[in-house]
């Protein structure tokens, strides 16, 4: 069976959340159920490099489990479009 599991993110995704979001991704990483992992990005009008970063990472951790989807859900506005400069496609899904 196929779950999906959900990160909602802050408004102001940065270093300062970092600890937080590493937390939620390693539990969801560890988990014994496959299923996507879905950050939902629709309250985020703010991201910075540390949270790009975090999302690299992410993606590397994932490289290394069970190879579940990472979709990005939701972004909007100046973080969709950082999102795309950075090239996020490449790795999440977006939704």
């Amino acid at each position: 069976m196929v779950s999906k599991r959900n990160i909602r993110l802050p408004t102001r995704f940065d270093f300062s959340y970092h600890t937080i979001f590493n937390k939620q991704c390693d539990e969801l990483l560890s988990a014994a159920e496959d299923g996507d992992i879905e950050l939902d990005f629709s309250q985020v009008q703010y991201l910075d490099s540390s949270a790009l970063g975090m999302l690299v990472l992410l993606a590397k951790k994932n490289d290394n489990s069970k190879k579940r989807h990472l979709i990005i859900r939701g972004a909007q506005g100046a973080a969709l479009d950082i999102l795309n400069m950075a090239n996020m496609h490449k790795i999440y899904a977006f939704a």
